[in-house]
């Protein structure tokens, strides 16, 4: 970082006050210069896309089922606000599985949660992580119901530090909660679609509002919601092949908890035909594996990694620029390959003789998400370092790049 100081005057040698006074007015000078470049970043950064509500974690080819019809179960206590239910795909069974509606805690004062939603990406269907944040973004359009109906959140609001409750949306035991407040509101889709875009999918597309709110600060899920979402891979009943869209488990009062105040659903949102992946018809995933092999266990399992080819922009000094930038990222991805390769071999050794299959199958769905992070995280970096070359000034033949 620039620190412009101003000289000091050296009384013992009688310095001119004007060879000061130059030097104070080139500090104030270059301070100038700091800021307005400070500026220029600061704005360049706000115009780039955020895809922080964008995370891609699978994709497949065959949208996934119908939302289930079900009941809200009471919420356990102040503070909680309600996160809808949704389908996860398992990559290990190669089926889509319910995650159960839940009441969490909310991680900070002042915080929404934005469900997550699939998407249709052109070839393939893509899972956009939720997330939290001061205002609700964009979640597909998708009526998961229950205050979500496809465009922000009416069940609830913050106000002075306390969450309130709408009475007329969310199940609230008002004896034990008593900031709630009762505003009707008319829910005139019985639309269960469950994506966006795509044959048969919700055409909703983000707001401004909704795009301006996907570059505010976010949290991920939190542990909670993690350990739930697990737990509910965990269930076989849960599977769409097994319960057909009318999961036994539709909803819980609190995270994790399947055998407490559990709601099954009611009915299926809508008929819904099995994925038919086995024997050799297994769709593609997001894993770098385009013929949907299956996707790398472990960092050992993952194919060496490729240095990007040599920029080429015409320009020398540009390019040695740009050459440095891509050795420094390829160097720092094979720490982070080798780091994670380390830490999954040394959890494997020790769970090979006292650990239940259970626990083994845990850890290792563990690490095949840990691979499948880390991959396509590289690639993304990777992809973001091509955009910058590629829209780098081209010098013209035989003359300087352009100004």
């Amino acid at each position: 970082m620039l620190n412009p100081r101003s000289p000091q005057m050296d009384s013992s040698t009688g310095q001119t006050r004007e060879a000061g006074q130059e030097g104070i007015s080139m500090s104030r000078h270059s301070t100038k210069l700091f800021l307005l470049a400070l500026i220029v970043v600061s704005f360049a950064l706000l115009c780039i896309p955020t895809v922080s509500n964008a995370q891609v974690g699978v994709m497949i080819t065959i949208g996934p089922p119908p939302l289930p019809v079900y009941e809200q179960p009471l919420c356990p206590g102040d503070g909680y606000i309600w996160t809808p239910g949704y389908w996860a795909y398992g990559d290990d069974f190669d089926d889509y599985y319910w995650v159960p509606g839940t009441w969490v805690l909310a991680p900070e004062i002042g915080f929404y949660w934005t469900p997550g939603y699939w998407g249709w990406g052109g070839d393939r269907f893509v899972f956009y992580d939720g997330y939290w944040g001061p205002q609700i973004g964009f979640y597909g359009g998708i009526n998961y119901g229950f205050g979500y109906f496809g465009d922000g959140y009416v069940g609830g609001r913050w106000d002075n530090g306390h969450f309130f409750y709408n009475r007329s949306v969310s199940n609230i035991n008002i004896t034990e909660i008593h900031n709630v407040y009762n505003t009707t509101i008319e829910n005139r889709s019985d639309n269960h679609v469950s994506y966006n875009g795509g044959n048969g999918g919700v055409s909703a597309r983000p707001t401004p509002q909704q795009e301006a709110a996907a570059r505010e600060r976010h949290i991920p899920p939190v542990a909670a919601q993690t350990k739930h979402m697990q737990a509910a891979r965990a269930e076989p009943q849960l599977r769409a092949s097994v319960n057909h869209g009318k999961p036994a488990i539709a909803a819980t009062s609190r995270p994790g908890d399947f055998k407490g105040s559990v709601v099954a659903a009611r009915e299926a949102g809508g008929s819904y035909t099995p994925v038919a992946n086995r024997g050799g018809n297994e769709p593609a995933r997001a894993t770098g594996n385009e013929n949907g092999s299956k996707p790398a266990g472990h960092v050992r399992d993952l194919p060496p990694a490729e240095r990007p080819a040599a920029p080429n922009t015409g320009d020398p000094k540009l390019d040695k620029k740009y050459q440095q930038q891509q050795d420094k990222q390829y160097a720092k991805q094979q720490q982070e390959r080798q780091k994670l390769s380390q830490q999954q071999e040394k959890e494997d050794a020790k769970i090979a003789k006292h650990a239940s299959d259970a626990q083994k199958q845990q850890v290792e769905q563990r690490h095949q998400q840990q691979t499948q992070q880390l991959q396509q995280r590289h690639q993304q970096q990777q992809q973001q370092m091509q955009q910058r070359v590629q829209s780098a000034p081209r010098a013209p033949a035989g003359g300087r790049p352009p100004r």
